[in-house]
Protein backbone atom coordinates (compact mmCIF):
# COMPACT_ATOMS: atom_id res chain seq x y z
CA UNK A 1 0.00 0.00 0.00
CA UNK A 2 1.24 3.63 -0.80
CA UNK A 3 1.04 6.29 1.47
CA UNK A 4 0.94 9.89 0.14
CA UNK A 5 -0.35 13.58 0.36
CA UNK A 6 -4.17 13.78 -1.03
CA UNK A 7 -3.21 15.55 -4.18
CA UNK A 8 -5.58 16.79 -7.20
CA UNK A 9 -5.68 13.17 -8.79
CA UNK A 10 -6.65 11.61 -5.85
CA UNK A 11 -8.43 13.89 -3.92
CA UNK A 12 -12.19 12.88 -5.97
CA UNK A 13 -12.17 9.53 -4.91
CA UNK A 14 -10.68 10.46 -1.13
CA UNK A 15 -13.66 12.55 -0.48
CA UNK A 16 -15.96 9.08 -1.04
CA UNK A 17 -14.78 7.73 1.97
CA UNK A 18 -15.82 10.57 3.88
CA UNK A 19 -17.82 13.02 1.89
CA UNK A 20 -17.30 16.13 1.13
CA UNK A 21 -18.42 17.90 4.22
CA UNK A 22 -17.54 17.35 8.25
CA UNK A 23 -18.66 19.05 11.09
CA UNK A 24 -16.82 19.26 14.45
CA UNK A 25 -17.25 21.77 17.50
CA UNK A 26 -20.11 23.33 15.46
CA UNK A 27 -17.63 24.26 12.65
CA UNK A 28 -18.34 23.26 8.85
CA UNK A 29 -15.43 21.71 7.34
CA UNK A 30 -15.41 21.53 3.68
CA UNK A 31 -12.73 18.57 2.91
CA UNK A 32 -12.12 19.32 -0.58
CA UNK A 33 -9.74 22.48 0.60
CA UNK A 34 -7.96 20.28 3.28
CA UNK A 35 -4.77 19.04 3.34
CA UNK A 36 -4.40 15.69 4.05
CA UNK A 37 -2.67 11.68 3.26
CA UNK A 38 -4.27 8.55 1.64
CA UNK A 39 -3.37 4.83 1.39
CA UNK A 40 -3.76 3.81 -1.94
CA UNK A 41 -3.72 0.08 -3.44
CA UNK A 42 -4.67 -1.49 -6.79
CA UNK A 43 -5.23 1.97 -8.38
CA UNK A 44 -8.40 3.29 -5.67
CA UNK A 45 -7.79 4.99 -2.10
CA UNK A 46 -8.49 2.57 0.88
CA UNK A 47 -8.04 5.43 3.57
CA UNK A 48 -7.82 9.35 4.10
CA UNK A 49 -7.14 11.47 6.83
CA UNK A 50 -7.59 15.07 6.48
CA UNK A 51 -6.38 18.10 8.94
CA UNK A 52 -6.69 22.07 9.70
CA UNK A 53 -3.70 23.52 11.74
CA UNK A 54 -4.24 26.87 12.99
CA UNK A 55 -3.29 28.61 15.88
CA UNK A 56 -0.51 26.72 16.79
CA UNK A 57 -3.02 23.44 16.83
CA UNK A 58 -3.62 20.65 14.63
CA UNK A 59 -7.54 18.90 14.48
CA UNK A 60 -7.90 15.79 12.70
CA UNK A 61 -11.05 16.61 10.78
CA UNK A 62 -11.90 13.10 9.24
CA UNK A 63 -10.23 9.33 9.05
CA UNK A 64 -11.66 6.84 7.38
CA UNK A 65 -10.91 3.14 5.87
CA UNK A 66 -11.78 0.49 3.81
CA UNK A 67 -9.79 -1.53 4.95
CA UNK A 68 -9.26 -1.82 9.18
CA UNK A 69 -6.74 -3.65 11.46
CA UNK A 70 -3.78 -3.73 9.07
CA UNK A 71 -1.98 -0.43 10.72
CA UNK A 72 -3.35 2.11 7.51
CA UNK A 73 -4.82 4.48 10.24
CA UNK A 74 -1.97 4.09 12.18
CA UNK A 75 0.54 5.03 9.94
CA UNK A 76 -1.70 8.00 8.50
CA UNK A 77 -2.34 9.71 12.46
CA UNK A 78 1.97 9.08 12.11
CA UNK A 79 2.07 11.43 9.06
CA UNK A 80 -0.73 13.85 10.69
CA UNK A 81 0.90 14.38 14.18
CA UNK A 82 4.68 14.38 12.09
CA UNK A 83 3.68 17.48 10.11
CA UNK A 84 2.16 18.95 12.98
CA UNK A 85 4.91 18.87 14.64
CA UNK A 86 6.76 20.46 11.88
CA UNK A 87 4.31 23.00 11.65
CA UNK A 88 4.78 23.86 15.40
CA UNK A 89 1.61 22.80 16.57
CA UNK A 90 1.41 22.22 20.35
CA UNK A 91 -0.97 19.42 19.73
CA UNK A 92 -3.14 17.31 17.49
CA UNK A 93 -6.75 16.84 18.45
CA UNK A 94 -9.74 15.44 16.93
CA UNK A 95 -13.47 14.89 17.79
CA UNK A 96 -15.84 11.18 17.32
CA UNK A 97 -19.49 10.80 18.44
CA UNK A 98 -20.27 9.16 21.30
CA UNK A 99 -21.29 6.04 19.47
CA UNK A 100 -17.89 4.94 17.77
CA UNK A 101 -16.35 3.00 20.57
CA UNK A 102 -13.64 1.07 18.18
CA UNK A 103 -12.46 4.67 17.07
CA UNK A 104 -12.47 5.47 21.09
CA UNK A 105 -10.25 2.73 21.53
CA UNK A 106 -8.29 3.33 18.54
CA UNK A 107 -6.82 6.64 19.61
CA UNK A 108 -6.12 5.83 23.24
CA UNK A 109 -4.32 3.11 22.17
CA UNK A 110 -2.27 5.53 20.06
CA UNK A 111 -1.67 7.67 22.95
CA UNK A 112 -4.36 10.11 22.52
CA UNK A 113 -6.33 11.59 25.93
CA UNK A 114 -9.79 11.90 26.16
CA UNK A 115 -10.26 15.89 27.46
CA UNK A 116 -13.85 16.66 26.84
CA UNK A 117 -17.78 15.81 25.89
CA UNK A 118 -19.23 17.98 24.33
CA UNK A 119 -22.95 17.09 25.47
CA UNK A 120 -25.53 17.55 22.63
CA UNK A 121 -22.99 18.91 19.99
CA UNK A 122 -24.16 16.15 17.22
CA UNK A 123 -27.42 16.83 17.98
CA UNK A 124 -26.85 20.94 17.19
CA UNK A 125 -24.78 19.84 14.34
CA UNK A 126 -27.46 18.05 12.39
CA UNK A 127 -29.19 21.78 11.83
CA UNK A 128 -25.75 22.16 9.46
CA UNK A 129 -25.62 18.47 8.48
CA UNK A 130 -28.92 16.95 8.59
CA UNK A 131 -27.27 13.98 7.05
CA UNK A 132 -25.99 13.12 10.24
CA UNK A 133 -27.89 9.97 11.71
CA UNK A 134 -29.98 9.23 14.76
CA UNK A 135 -28.55 5.90 15.36
CA UNK A 136 -24.92 5.29 15.39
CA UNK A 137 -22.97 2.00 15.79
CA UNK A 138 -24.65 -0.86 17.81
CA UNK A 139 -28.01 1.24 17.93
CA UNK A 140 -26.27 4.10 20.53
CA UNK A 141 -27.99 7.47 19.94
CA UNK A 142 -25.57 9.75 17.99
CA UNK A 143 -25.68 12.96 19.94
CA UNK A 144 -21.91 13.70 21.79
CA UNK A 145 -18.76 14.66 20.68
CA UNK A 146 -15.85 13.08 22.55
CA UNK A 147 -12.82 15.12 22.02
CA UNK A 148 -9.51 13.52 22.50
CA UNK A 149 -5.71 15.04 21.99
CA UNK A 150 -2.23 14.46 21.63
CA UNK A 151 0.44 16.60 23.20
CA UNK A 152 3.18 17.86 21.10
CA UNK A 153 4.49 19.84 24.25
CA UNK A 154 4.36 19.87 27.38
CA UNK A 155 1.28 21.61 29.32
Amino acid sequence: MLIKPIDTEMRETALQLSGPLIVSRGRVHHLGGLPGFCAVADGSVKAAVYYCCEDGECEIVSLDSRQENIGTGTKLIELVIREAARLGCSKVWLITSNDNTRAIRFYQKRGFDMVAVHREAITKARKLKPAIPLLGYDGIPVRHEVEFEYRLTPV
